[in-house]
């Protein structure tokens, strides 16, 4: 995990803030508290990168709203849920809005820190899917127009012959376009081309 990584812990509990803060920096974890999810919400503009441990019921905005917030925001920062044992349910809920795991209260400071690690290193995977997506977003914009169209249809499936007769030029020309492609794009097949495509989010341009 990156060691730039914040916890964000945001909980109404004085004493629980105080607590799990040192608990957190102890084993070498970055902390920044908010005492409550207005305040955190306030803040983030501000936030650095990492994951989220927040109480599920809070005065004034609860966990399952601070998610939505956060979804509408575009922030996509792992979330760990803590919860009494009356608020099970609750938490289950947040998992479903996407929220990693929920903790209830009073629990074993393991739990907690092999929970932390878990949200970070989903962090991190994250950041490094959104790395490759942006490098092949890059390459991509490397491609001549006509490069482009070939690289759309080959992610359609589509065969030399066929792209040959769409873009009306000779199966010779469309094999030249096809190897620049995949130079440009580094890519050794086509297996790893579509993948590549795939991971990047990207969606063929209609022909």
């Amino acid at each position: 995990m990156t060691s730039e990584a914040f916890v964000h812990l945001i909980d109404d509990d004085d004493g629980v803030r105080r607590s799990l803060a040192f608990l957190l920096t102890a084993a070498g974890h970055s902390v920044r508290v908010h005492e409550s999810a207005i305040a955190f919400l306030a803040a983030l503009p501000t936030i650095q990168p990492g994951c989220i441990i927040s109480d599920v019921r809070m005065p004034g905005m609860d966990g399952i709203e601070l998610q939505q917030r956060l979804r509408d925001a575009g922030t996509n920062l792992p979330i760990i849920i803590m919860t009494g044992h009356s608020d099970v349910p609750l938490a289950v809920k947040a998992m479903k809005a996407g929220a990693i795991d929920f903790i209830e209260k009073p629990f074993d400071d393991e739990v907690m820190l092999a929970a932390i690690r878990i949200a970070l290193d989903e962090h991190d995977q994250a950041g490094h899917r959104e790395a490759e997506a942006a490098n092949v977003q890059a390459k991509v914009k490397s491609l001549t127009n006509r490069e482009r169209q070939v690289l759309d249809r080959l992610l359609e499936g589509r065969p030399n012959k066929i792209i040959a007769y769409d873009l009306t030029l000779s199966t010779r020309t469309v094999e030249v376009h096809r190897a620049s492609v995949m130079t440009k794009m580094a890519a050794n097949s086509l297996s790893e081309l579509v993948r590549m495509a795939l991971n990047a989010g990207m969606m063929p341009s209609p022909p």
